[in-house]
C-alpha cells in the first residue's frame, strides 16, 4: 500500500469510518492470522490474537498516527498481542504441567501406595523445625506470598525464602522426586 493510500486508509479509520475498518480486515486478516500461527503455533490463538488487534485498533482509532504505515503497525501490534498473550498464560502453563504431574503420579502408583506417600509428606512436613515448618505451610497450604509471611513475621523476605527453600531440600531428601506432585495433591485443592 503506497503512502497516499495509507493516509487516506488511517484518516478514515480515525474518522470512525466502518467501511474503512471492513477493508482493513479484509486485506490484512488472512496474513495477521498467519504471522501469528507462526509465533504460538496454535491456529485459535493466532486467530484470537489477531481478532484481538482489531478491536484495539478500533476502540484506539484516534490514536492512530496517519503518518506510520498501517501494515507495520498491525504486525508489530499482532507481535505485542502475542507477547501479552504468552505472558497472561504462563502461569497457566506452569499449574498445568504440576497439574499434570499430579495425575500422573496418582493413576501410576496404587491408591495405597499414594495414601503412604502423602502420610510420610505430612509426617516429614510435621518434623521440619518449627519456624521453617510455619513459614512453609504458610506458602503453600494458605497460599500467602512471601512479602505477606515477612510482614507477618516481621522477618525480610529473604528468611522467608530462605525457611521454604530449606523445606523444599529436606522434603526432596526425604521424599525424593515425587516430593512436588505430591504437594500439588496436599495443598491445592485446599485453596478453594
Amino acid at each position: 500500500m503506497d503512502d497516499k493510500k495509507n493516509l487516506f486508509l488511517a484518516q478514515k479509520l480515525i474518522s470512525g469510518d466502518p467501511k474503512a475498518y471492513d477493508f482493513l480486515m479484509s486485506f490484512y486478516y488472512q496474513s495477521l492470522c498467519g504471522y501469528a500461527q507462526s509465533l504460538c503455533h496454535n491456529h485459535d490463538l493466532a486467530e484470537d490474537i489477531v481478532q484481538n488487534v482489531f478491536v484495539s485498533i478500533w476502540t484506539n482509532r484516534k490514536n492512530i498516527n496517519p503518518h506510520l504505515s498501517i501494515k507495520s503497525y498491525l504486525y508489530k501490534s499482532v507481535y505485542n498481542e502475542f507477547i501479552n498473550q504468552y505472558r497472561k498464560n504462563k502461569p497457566v502453563i506452569f499449574l498445568e504441567k504440576k497439574y499434570l504431574e499430579a495425575i500422573d503420579l496418582a493413576v501410576d502408583i496404587a491408591q495405597e501406595e499414594l495414601d503412604d506417600l502423602i502420610k510420610l509428606m505430612n509426617g516429614e512436613i510435621e518434623n521440619l523445625p518449627t519456624k521453617c515448618r510455619e513459614i512453609f505451610l504458610m506458602n503453600k497450604k494458605e497460599g500467602l506470598t512471601h512479602t505477606e509471611i515477612s510482614e507477618y513475621h516481621n522477618i525480610s523476605i529473604k528468611t522467608v525464602e530462605g525457611h521454604i527453600t530449606r523445606a523444599f531440600k529436606i522434603l526432596t531428601e526425604k521424599i525424593g522426586t515425587k516430593m512436588e506432585a505430591i504437594l500439588f495433591l496436599l495443598f491445592s485443592f485446599n485453596k478453594q
